[in-house]
């Protein structure tokens, strides 16, 4: 995406991908990690995925960005390539600094946008796609990428709050996505109490329950644009209760509207992603 935002606020969300921007004019502040960040002119904004975060202008002139969304399996390819083609068993990098000031990071990552969106061929994709990847994971990983695990001492938390979002991921899985889960079927799932399991996934996870559930249907809904389905069929196959909300909560989690976003990557757009 590329963009230019001036009032707009994205509600706390995350990907199921790395995602890596670039600001280009103004500044842009967000909280990620229980921390206020701020990206300036010329930084980049370096997310984990299922990493939390929100987001809205600081500065009187908004903020310009461009931002790609790559997953997981794509940077482990990466990776083995960069590797001299070993098989999948490095792990995947982490990420722990949100905002990195480093103008080659940055003009790698506006290389690859660059090529990603102005029709370029695919060996010049792939090329920008890997260097841009590999000076990421080089100049900015510290370490492998693991799940996000609250502090010492909290373990029995942490369990609680994965078996609450795997008890949510299979209801998704199974294709019951309009299915509310009760929040006493949670705590049950998870073995402690209802608040109890709120404040633990809100720790482990930077989001009530009913925020990550949301997010499993956005991200569904969004499969289902690009393969082709009105903003209507998606939000009902997606389980919203209307297509009014499944707007308005696109917008606030993508920064676009789902027509905006089926015209740049649905069936018909040069170079559609796959859902």
């Amino acid at each position: 995406m590329h963009a230019h935002f001036f009032s707009h606020r994205f509600h706390p969300h995350s990907h199921d991908t790395y995602s890596f921007a670039v600001t280009e004019v103004g500044a842009q502040r967000f909280r990620c990690r229980g921390a206020l960040r701020t990206s300036g002119a010329g930084m980049a904004m370096v997310f984990n995925p299922d990493d939390p975060h929100d987001g809205e202008a600081a500065a009187e002139l908004g903020y310009k960005y461009r931002i790609v969304h790559i997953g997981p399996d794509v940077v482990g390819g990466v990776l083995a390539d960069v590797a001299g083609g070993a098989d999948g068993g490095a792990a995947l990098p982490l990420f722990d600094q949100p905002v990195v000031s480093d103008p080659l990071l940055c003009r790698a990552l506006l290389r690859l946008h660059t090529a990603l969106v102005g029709g370029a061929g695919p060996l010049v994709r792939d090329e920008r796609l890997t260097a841009a990847v590999g000076a990421m994971v080089r100049r900015g990983a510290t370490g492998p990428l693991h799940a996000r695990e609250l502090p010492d001492g909290s373990g029995a938390q942490a369990r609680a709050a994965r078996r609450a979002r795997a008890l949510l991921e299979e209801a998704h899985a199974q294709e019951a996505y309009a299915a509310e889960i009760p929040a006493v079927r949670l705590a049950e799932a998870a073995g402690c109490s209802r608040f109890a399991l709120y404040r633990a996934f809100r720790a482990v996870y930077g989001m009530a329950p009913s925020d990550f559930q949301r997010q499993l249907r956005l991200r569904r809904a969004r499969g289902l644009l690009v393969a082709g389905s009105s903003a209507a069929e998606a939000a009902a196959q997606a389980g919203f209760a209307d297509q009014s909300h499944f707007h308005r909560w696109f917008v606030r989690c993508f920064g676009v509207t789902p027509g905006t976003f089926q015209r740049a990557a649905g069936p018909g757009a040069r170079g559609a992603p796959r859902p």
